[in-house]
């Protein structure tokens, strides 16, 4: 039986200026979204809170398509957090307890640039939980999540896959250029030498926490142009439908800003 992970086609891609074109139509979008749902369009209306959080390879492309989802909003709307290792204090409490301040209240915003997903990747590949344990985490994060959604959250996921050979590539790229030396770390090359406990314990992921409350959305981004353009168009098109889902009439699209 063949799983979603398996099924990710990386060899999709997209030319440079039609990506360029599809990204600043889709911000557009974005930012029209973006005002309604913060209460700035219709002053009566304040929809639920986005929550938008990215997962995947490192080099992936995370960085890149963040910027560009966050690039036209104003930065009084959106909140990016990074999440890293839990600090001392985090790891007394329950896994899930650190990112309660973060998650955005009604029409609020917020990008997280990994999440609670670490729990089921980087605590299970590493041995700081074992397998038993990763397997009762997940049911948790789909409680977690469903609790959110039935309380004013849309939840949108997404993983962004890489092929061995393609971060090896932009691993050297970032090796060779003195601006992006920072975003090689020896954990990156370290946990290169795991990608199949990584691939396993993604499997079990997307398998476990593939909801239809919070779906994933498994982007391939060998080609970062395309990668990005679907990010956009896909976050675009979750958001609406979570809106509308909700009863909200959400205004229609500029023409041209946005190229389905």
């Amino acid at each position: 039986m063949t799983n979603r992970v398996d099924e990710i086609d990386l060899s999709l891609s997209m030319d440079k200026a039609k990506s360029a074109d599809r990204v600043a139509a889709a911000q557009h979008r974005l930012t029209q979204l973006r005002l309604f749902t913060a209460g700035l369009l219709q002053p009566d209306v304040v929809a639920p809170g986005l929550l938008v959080l990215f997962e995947g390879f490192d080099a992936a492309g995370k960085g890149g398509a963040i910027r560009r989802l966050t690039a036209s909003i104003d930065p009084r709307h959106v909140r990016v957090v990074p999440i890293g290792p839990p600090t001392a204090e985090e790891l007394r409490h329950f896994f899930l307890w650190r990112f309660q301040p973060t998650i955005p209240g009604a029409g609020g915003m917020t990008v997280y640039d990994r999440s609670w997903y670490g729990r089921l990747l980087v605590e299970r590949v590493e041995g700081l939980i074992d397998k038993a344990t990763a397997k009762r985490s997940g049911q948790e994060i789909v409680e977690f999540e469903r609790l959110l959604v039935d309380n004013n959250v849309t939840i949108v996921k997404f993983w962004l896959h890489i092929s061995n050979e393609e971060q090896l590539k932009r691993f050297k790229d970032r090796e060779g250029d003195p601006l992006k030396q920072w975003k090689l770390t020896p954990d990156d090359w370290r946990n290169r030498e795991k990608r199949a406990a990584y691939l396993n314990a993604l499997e079990d992921m997307v398998e476990m926490t593939d909801q239809s409350h919070a779906d994933w959305d498994l982007i391939p981004a060998d080609s970062k142009h395309y990668a990005r353009v679907a990010i956009l168009e896909t976050l675009i098109d979750r958001w609406v439908h979570d809106l509308e889902r909700r009863g909200l009439t959400v205004p229609k699209s500029r023409a041209g800003d946005y190229l389905s």
